[in-house]
């Protein structure tokens, strides 16, 4: 029978979604009646919408897969692999999710699919070289934890939706500023629109962060649950902060996919991070470390 905290937690996950379907489809929404001076823009827009989260909500694995250039893991890195996520999926009482590799040597994970069923772990090479394998598995089992809180659905469906209205602002700021001096731009329309335009991103952004932060310490305590052993999350999170010196080429709207954001710490980065601070992460892992030493029946 299904837990009431279970039953909770994938009650607010739909409200989430719903929300944030809402609020990112009125976006695409008012921009296209900004730029289109009316209603016709604005059903135009709200058609832009209706298939972005329809593409999202059934194809947005896929699509991640491909914003990463993720490949199937070879014979030696299936040999590593396979028998962690099985074990772990086993624990966690979860289809064993597809293996996927990231091209790249900067260190970092990823979980998507709309589903369990459909879920999939995306590992980069750097991380498999990175990381012994207590480190790589406290990492596949947090991955696995956002597959069983169904968060790959939200944060997917958002960075497929953030990266849309992007690349829909950044089109108009051309188009605006192409016809800046058209006598179809009005003062008040101006006025109007380059603010929507260059704010647009922003209020992704923030969306984004709402609803992704607190996850990340949900799945942080579900990864030390299934291992056993927060000592090796945090001892992963640790390194994988110490090596961001190389940025992994990926648009920063799929960033919340990420174990760990993956861009350097800059103020504007630290401010508008869809991931918690790492160090508070680490102590928050160390903290169930001893609580389980105290009471190794507390997991």
């Amino acid at each position: 029978m299904l837990s009431l905290q279970f039953i909770y937690n994938q009650s607010i996950n739909f409200l989430k979604t719903v929300v944030l379907l809402s609020l990112l489809s009125g976006l695409l929404t008012l921009i296209g009646y900004l730029l289109m001076r009316g209603v016709i823009g604005a059903l135009f827009g709200l058609l832009i919408a209706i298939t972005i989260n329809f593409s999202a909500w059934f194809y947005s694995d896929k699509i991640v897969l491909k914003v990463y250039k993720a490949r199937t893991p070879d014979s030696r890195e299936k040999a590593r692999l396979q028998p962690i996520i099985e074990v772990l999926s086993s624990r966690a009482k979860l289809p064993v999710p597809k293996l996927y590799i990231i091209p790249t040597s900067v260190p970092n994970a990823f979980a998507t699919g709309r589903s369990p069923k459909h879920g999939i772990v995306g590992v980069t090479e750097g991380l498999m070289r990175l990381l012994p394998d207590d480190e790589l598995e406290g990492v596949i089992a947090h991955e696995l934890t956002h597959i069983k809180n169904r968060d790959t659905l939200t944060q997917t469906i958002a960075s497929t939706l953030a990266g849309a209205i992007s690349l829909l602002a950044q089109i108009g700021v051309d188009m605006m500023f192409r016809g800046l001096f058209s006598s179809r731009n009005s003062g008040w329309r101006l006025i109007t629109l380059l603010p929507t335009l260059f704010l647009a991103p922003i209020t992704a952004t923030i969306i984004q962060l709402a609803i992704s932060r607190t996850r990340e310490y949900s799945a942080d305590a579900g990864a030390a649950a299934l291992t056993g052993n927060p000592r090796a999350l945090a001892n992963a999170l640790g390194r994988l902060q110490n090596n961001r010196s190389v940025r992994i080429n990926v648009n920063a709207a799929f960033q919340p996919l990420l174990i760990i954001n993956p861009f350097k710490k800059e103020l504007v980065t630290r401010l508008f991070s869809t991931h918690p601070p790492t160090e508070a992460r680490i102590q928050k892992l160390l903290k169930l470390e001893l609580q389980l030493r105290s009471n190794p029946n507390s997991y």
